[in-house]
């Protein structure tokens, strides 16, 4: 959704990081350059596709959860902040969506566990970035976004995978968590009747 909201907005390139096949299929339908993560650094891989130059903006929409190129199967919460804070030109802006807690008894290592991050704040600091975090606040921008849907300029159904039941909501949880089976958004609709097989819109 950051993806194609840069994309609506006008950005000029968007690169979106992942590693899983049906997303990174999906960023390119929205007009967005997909970079996966599970073939090399991705900050290199923005580079070399941008001029061997640096990004306007970053914005991490993933959160504690991240995982490092290394082993996208292993939790690495400073890995995107850490990518952004090296793909971001200087001056420029890192934006925060994604979810971080105040503890993860979860975590990989001791200081995640306290809701700590170790970062290259050196390198923030020395590039002059800015950074804004917390949650989106929706009723400043819900009325212009239900006008850009009705005018049709935006389009959020494109990122939809799934319609479900209420009563399929656990098992799509599941599933939607472990990025499985193509799970990209999924919309529960608490009247509608169980069906013996996902409806992919």
């Amino acid at each position: 959704m950051a993806a194609y909201s840069a994309v609506l907005q006008g950005a000029s390139k968007v690169y979106v990081v992942d590693h899983v096949p049906e997303r990174l299929a999906l960023v390119k339908k929205l007009g967005a350059i997909p970079i996966d993560f599970s073939k090399g650094d991705p900050v290199k891989q923005i580079k070399d596709h941008n001029d061997r130059k640096e990004v306007d903006r970053g914005v991490d929409a993933v959160g504690y959860q991240a995982s490092g190129n290394k082993d996208p199967s292993k939790e690495e919460p400073n890995a995107v902040l850490t990518a952004l804070i090296n793909v971001v030109k200087p001056t420029g802006g890192l934006g925060i969506p994604g979810l971080y807690v105040p503890a993860d008894p979860g975590a990989a290592d001791e200081q995640s566990k306290e809701g700590n991050l170790v970062l290259p704040f050196g390198k923030f600091f020395e590039k002059g970035l800015s950074m804004g975090t917390g949650q989106c606040p929706v009723k400043k921008y819900n009325r212009y976004l239900r006008d850009m849907i009705i005018s049709g300029r935006a389009r959020p159904g494109l990122i939809v995978s799934h319609e479900i039941g209420l009563d399929e909501a656990p098992n799509a949880y599941e599933k939607f968590d472990k990025r499985v089976e193509g799970y990209t958004k999924v919309i529960i609709h608490p009247n509608k009747a169980s069906s013996s097989a996902f409806e992919t819109i």
